[in-house]
């Protein structure tokens, strides 16, 4: 029999194969298929939950400032915290170290995770160490959302305006290791606005988007004279799919829309809008040409 691997069913396949056979009892609100896992917690609150791994070679390399990966690795959990709304309480940390690992280079990377902490008030409750071939750092972060701000991927309604902050591309000539985590964004739109869905760009604008038109049941049409590029974007492929830019993309209705843009505040910018699931996901270029795109974007197989 033909051995089949992970490369061939993919990082979302193997992820959909894992989650067809997990259960989970009451509860757990939102389980796997979301930036975070939801779960009961006090009548007006609910627990978040998430995880984050990165590993050297993969993520960052040896040669990048130990400080700056350890402020991905806890940023990159906060991001999560942020893209359903919440705000992030308390970390974990657990390591996998070659044992030729200088002690000044575990140092750094423990400090650039506890300035970062100590910024977002996250306390360090714990965690594990062991041996491993690369360095490896994950962190399972513990966050609070109340009801009425909790947001999922899967709220995208037909007709909402997408917005996304910031600017996209470019991410991996340093800004992955130095971008800040936009919790403060998340919470002046959730509480101020109606927002029906958000996902933070990990893997690139269109795989993001593709997440949450999927969950969602919906398609988009985004619009290219729109797309914010960074100063240090390749072209707008490099936004498209480089991923690592670590911005909120959200959606809500076309009347709150209005009313952010209104505010004038700086960083929100809309790209599109939501349609009928039967149009997919189209682009309509600066000439006015329309074009299918298909969600692709970064993954690890």
């Amino acid at each position: 029999m033909e051995k089949i691997l992970v490369a061939n069913l993919g990082e979302f396949g193997l992820i959909e194969r894992f989650r067809k056979q997990i259960r989970t009892d009451p509860s757990v609100i939102k389980g796997s298929g979301d930036d975070c896992a939801v779960i009961k917690f006090s009548p007006d609150k609910y627990l978040l939950f998430t995880c984050d791994m990165i590993v050297e070679k993969v993520d960052f390399l040896a040669q990048d400032k130990p400080e700056l990966i350890g402020r991905k690795a806890l940023s990159l959990s906060i991001s999560d915290i942020a893209a359903c709304g919440g705000i992030p309480r308390y970390c974990l940390i657990s390591m996998g170290l070659p044992k030729n690992t200088a002690l000044k280079e575990v140092d750094g990377i423990y400090r650039g995770i506890k300035k970062l902490a100590q910024k977002f008030k996250i306390n360090m409750v714990g965690g594990d160490l062991s041996r491993s071939e690369r360095i490896t750092i994950d962190v399972s972060m513990l966050g609070l959302v109340e009801k009425k701000y909790l947001v999922l991927r899967s709220g995208a309604k037909k007709g909402d305006i997408i917005f996304v902050t910031g600017s996209l591309g470019g991410s991996m000539l340093g800004k992955h290791l130095k971008f800040m985590p936009r919790l403060k964004e998340a919470r002046l739109l959730v509480e101020n606005f109606k927002i029906n869905s958000m996902i933070d760009i990990s893997d690139g604008l269109i795989q993001d988007l593709g997440h949450i038109l999927k969950q969602s049941q919906a398609g988009a049409i985004i619009y290219e004279n729109l797309i914010p590029l960074s100063n240090q974007a390749k072209d707008l492929n490099d936004a498209f799919y480089g991923g690592e830019d670590f911005e909120l993309l959200f959606t809500l209705p076309r009347n709150q829309a209005g009313r952010l843009s209104r505010k004038r505040w700086p960083g929100f910018k809309p790209i599109g809008e939501i349609v009928n699931k039967k149009y997919g996901l189209r682009l309509i270029d600066k000439k006015g040409r329309e074009k299918v795109l298909c969600a692709k974007g970064f993954t690890h197989f």
